[in-house]
């Protein structure tokens, strides 16, 4: 049978591709390219890096020193307008009112288990493999997505808006097995990424400032961080879009109040809303509407399951029931901190990903969170 492997260049993807020829698969790696980095050196006015050789150039070196090792071929896939179209302007427009998305998820949906596929297909390969830490049982019909054995490493969350019928045809070699296990097979095969850091951060933006990045496409305005408590200025923010509730870097409030975090912000006004670690219950809410769901199994409502409302976050039991059309209601009365419109909800029933949606409002007691909070600097 044969496989396409998307290869990063990183060591998750090698050690995939080294496990499915392995188990006998006729294995080929493709490179996929989603931005131009010429492009964006051009609008950021930044030099390259290491004799100018960008950093996804870097990878796709990477990618070429592990198909040669591994003796399997590997194309080179260009997704730039499909990335462009599909996840950038969606990135943009999110942040442009206020809210925080997840390119990531966006470019799992549309590029790697979509336009990726497609090119698969017509190429004649049968099955599209990544280095993703997740789990896929096929059955008679229909294919389930699971959490991946290392849970300190488990990506299920940043695949649950692929469509489900890519699962039919998706491997995740990688599933069963732990990082340190991925590092040793690397080590042992003497791969040249055998020791490579994990790529951190957003592809189109890489080391860079994200507040510099961003400020290229939607400029900054400074404004006033006012403290919802006291309803008094503490201080002055660089630009309220590019703040996320929940955050406590980068704020550059003084002051012996301790530590302090956002709770809110009015993009009209261009205010941030803060709160200090003596009233973290600014941040609870008890329930949130989500929109988009895209259902990887078969449900029956009311579902009583757990969520996960950012990645790496804990399981929070919550009950999800329909709510209008193309809206869910989730509720999880034990109260979770924030809670973030623009970010994915992602639902689970034990290890099984049911799948997924972006969360539009929080509610706590019945109310709109955000407008609690723009009450209560009034």
């Amino acid at each position: 049978m044969k496989v396409l492997v998307g290869l990063s260049g990183g060591v998750d993807s090698a050690v995939a591709a080294y496990l499915l020829k392995q188990q006998g698969y006729e294995v080929a790696g493709a490179f996929m390219r989603n931005w131009d980095s010429a492009a964006n050196n051009d609008i950021l006015g930044n030099p390259t890096v290491d004799n100018e050789v960008c950093p996804q150039e870097m990878d796709y070196h990477d990618a070429q020193k592990v198909a040669d090792a591994l003796g399997i071929p590997l194309l080179r896939i260009d997704f730039i307008k499909e990335y462009w179209d599909d996840v950038f302007t969606n990135f943009l427009s999110e942040y442009k009112k206020g809210r925080t998305p997840n390119p990531d998820i966006l470019c799992n949906k549309y590029i790697k288990f979509d336009a990726f596929f497609k090119f698969a297909y017509e190429q004649g390969f049968e099955k599209v493999a990544t280095g993703h830490y997740a789990r896929v049982k096929h059955y008679d019909g229909y294919s389930e997505m699971l959490k991946a054995l290392d849970s300190n490493k488990d990506q299920s969350y940043f695949l649950s808006q692929i469509k489900r019928e890519a699962l039919n045809d998706t491997l995740f070699p990688l599933g069963e097995i732990t990082k340190p296990e991925v590092r040793r097979i690397a080590e042992e095969l003497k791969l040249a990424v055998a020791d490579k850091k994990d790529s951190t951060g957003i592809c189109f933006i890489g080391e860079r400032n994200f507040k510099e990045f961003l400020n290229n496409y939607l400029p900054a305005h400074d404004g006033n961080i006012i403290d919802v408590v006291s309803k008094e200025v503490v201080g002055t923010h660089g630009g309220v879009l590019y703040y996320t509730i929940g955050q406590r870097k980068g704020l550059g409030i003084g002051g012996n109040q301790g530590r302090w975090f956002v709770v809110g912000k009015d993009v009209e006004k261009n205010e941030l809303y803060v709160a200090n670690s003596h009233s973290t219950d600014w941040l609870n809410s008890d329930s949130c509407l989500v929109s988009g769901v895209n259902w990887l199994a078969d449900v029956t409502f009311p579902i009583k399951g757990t969520a996960k409302f950012r990645y790496r976050q804990k399981d929070n039991d919550v009950t999800i029931e329909p709510y209008g059309d193309d809206l869910y209601l989730v509720k999880y009365p034990q109260l979770v901190g924030a809670v973030t419109p623009g970010q994915q909800a992602v639902f689970y029933k034990d290890d099984v990903c049911l799948g997924g949606g972006v969360i539009e409002k929080t509610f706590l007691n019945g109310k709109d969170h955000d407008e609690l909070v723009k009450e209560a600097v009034k």
